[in-house]
């Protein structure tokens, strides 16, 4: 009832517009410092998150898939969180593919929280979250407005020839 309530008031689409502006800008200002810069290299992150993980501030399994998959792969890794960040922060700023945007930055974040980065993260998950839970009206006042009655229209279009399909 409350999360219905969430998904289709004015006033729950006006917060939640305040927290995809703070998100978004969040995302968009760290990705751009790293765009801008022209220098960014997440090895010294990692490098650091792999000396939390020697004094068991961090999990182990996760200090092996640093040490393993993206330490190694850091360039790549660079690659991904600064368009990444920049991404999903252009996203949330507009209001398009909410939803899916606020996932991604919940990702990023957990990827940050879990290598020892505890200042905010934790906050920005949880916003990312209240935006999941506000679905559609997470993104009223945005581009979802027009995006998504599109894309529901999309589908409806596609399943009634599968069914038409289907009777023939």
């Amino acid at each position: 009832m409350m999360i219905n309530t969430l998904r289709q008031s004015k006033g729950a689409a006006v917060v939640f517009l305040v927290i995809r502006l703070y998100l978004g800008y969040t995302f968009l200002s760290a990705g751009l410092g790293k765009l801008m810069s022209g220098n960014f290299d997440a090895s010294g992150f990692v490098q650091g998150a792999l000396a939390r993980s020697d004094a068991g501030v961090i999990q182990s399994w996760w200090g092996s898939f640093l040490e393993g998959v993206v330490l190694p792969n850091a360039e790549i890794f660079s690659f991904l969180v600064m368009w990444g960040e920049t991404l999903v922060g252009l996203a949330l700023l507009l209001g398009a593919f909410t939803g899916i945007a606020a996932f991604m930055g919940i990702l990023m974040n957990i990827s940050f929280l879990l290598s020892g980065a505890f200042q905010q993260n934790l906050i920005l998950i949880i916003l990312g979250l209240v935006l999941i839970i506000g679905g559609t009206n997470a993104g009223r006042y945005g581009i979802d407005r027009w995006i998504m009655p599109s894309l529901r229209n999309t589908g409806d279009n596609r399943s009634a020839r599968n069914s038409k399909r289907q009777l023939i």
